[in-house]
């Protein structure tokens, strides 16, 4: 009895993640060398130096912000009671409940930024701030970057959570094309708004507006003006209507809040991290930051294209697994998934290791000093590729389960 009734559902399921996963890395694979070409543009434009490390240091508070609010912290806990809303009660319940988070998380979010960028300045140049090693000038430089980046903050804090509201509709196609887009908005900031000579592509001489480092921040906010509005026909194709309000006495609302609890605290201390890093880095020679920012980009290209392609597309049909009680498919689908993961990341790791200097070299086109230090950083962050790829589906299937 209990294999005629589970076997019709378990194949078509996981034939289904197999297939989004395919989508997913498919558009990954397209977003992520456009990432790359972002992150080549700007390295030869901008070199390893004080410029750059000042616009990395100013992305990493906003980028913590996000995470913890609307980032991956929400998304891994809103997506499974979506998914059980929508299975046991229907879209028109799902919509509302996603309205309320959505009401709560931009007032969360908007609150925080006015909180920033009023003292943005203390929480660059404090010992215990982002950049305390910088000059007076850098500093002033963060200061002013990061409260541009705000902005950004804002787009993010709504384009994430409909990236979550889709997902939990089985919707994969537009989440995953945002950052393609965002990423092509970003290489318009480094290649018109940002040179003073504009560049020759094919014969055409494209505009320059000569606005230096400034530009790759205004890319940064268009990207993600583009990140959100790409993904709104998703929420009109499944039916979605807004409802005002936050309703913090629904039980899904509360449900969505504890499941945050414990992945606020590591993924808080994730990105406190990088933050930890560029107060560190902001002591030693310039160009420190740049090149730890870059190894650990360069390491993030096979973890997204493997690991979270695939746990992306695992976690709704795993919390539909857990929502119906089918243990042996939720199981049979995380060992499955652990097992690609192994076969995939571990040559990725070991090849990038032994390339990683001339890759750098060809790439970006710094000197032997340069090219060193950021393989170097690639190297250390690549230690740990497996265990971030293994992460993207450990952790979305205890999500998945509601813990």
């Amino acid at each position: 009895m209990t294999t005629g009734t589970t076997s019709p559902t378990r194949t078509p399921a996981l034939s289904h993640v197999a297939r989004a996963s395919l989508l997913i890395a498919a558009l990954f694979a397209i977003d992520k060398p456009l990432d790359l070409l972002r992150q080549i543009l700007i390295g030869r434009q901008f070199g390893v130096g004080v410029e750059l490390d000042a616009f990395n240091a100013a992305n990493n508070l906003p980028d913590l912000l996000r995470a913890l609010i609307t980032g991956g912290a929400l998304s891994l806990a809103l997506i499974p009671v979506l998914s059980e809303t929508l299975e046991r009660t229907g879209r028109p319940a799902l919509w509302t409940l996603f309205s309320r988070v959505a009401n709560l998380a931009f007032g969360v979010t908007a609150g925080l930024a006015v909180i920033v960028a009023v003292f943005a300045e203390p929480i660059v140049t404090a010992e215990w701030g982002i950049a305390p090693g910088f000059s007076p000038q850098a500093q002033a430089l963060v200061v002013e970057l990061m409260r541009l980046n705000l902005a950004a903050l804002l787009l993010f804090s709504l384009s994430g959570l409909v990236t979550s509201g889709l997902q939990a509709n089985q919707h994969f196609f537009l989440p995953a094309l945002a950052p393609l887009v965002y990423d092509l908005a970003q290489i318009g900031g480094a290649l018109i708004l940002a040179p003073a000579t504009g560049y020759d592509i094919a014969g055409l001489r494209l505009p320059a507006f000569g606005l230096g480092i400034h530009g790759l921040v205004y890319g940064v906010i268009a990207g993600a003006f583009l990140h959100l509005s790409i993904q709104l026909p998703g929420l009109v194709r499944h039916g979605f209507r807004w409802s005002s309000g936050v309703g913090l006495r629904e039980a899904g609302l509360r449900r969505i809040l504890a499941l945050m609890g414990p992945r606020l605290v590591t993924i808080g201390a994730f990105q406190l991290m990088f933050v930890v890093q560029d107060n560190l880095g902001s002591r030693l020679p310039s160009g420190a930051i740049t090149a730890l920012t870059y190894g650990w980009l360069i390491m993030q290209f096979p973890e997204t294209l493997i690991g979270t392609a695939l746990g992306t597309a695992m976690l709704p049909t795993l919390s539909e697994f857990s929502a119906r009680g089918d243990s042996a498919s939720f199981a049979k689908g995380v060992e499955r998934g652990l097992r690609v993961l192994l076969a995939l990341s571990l040559p990725s790791a070991a090849l990038l290791a032994v390339a990683a200097r001339p890759l750098v070299s060809i790439a970006f086109g710094f000197d032997a000093a340069d090219s060193t230090l950021v393989a170097a950083a690639t190297q250390g962050f690549l230690l740990g590729l497996v265990g971030h790829a293994w992460l993207e589906i450990l952790a979305r299937a205890f999500f998945a389960q509601q813990n």
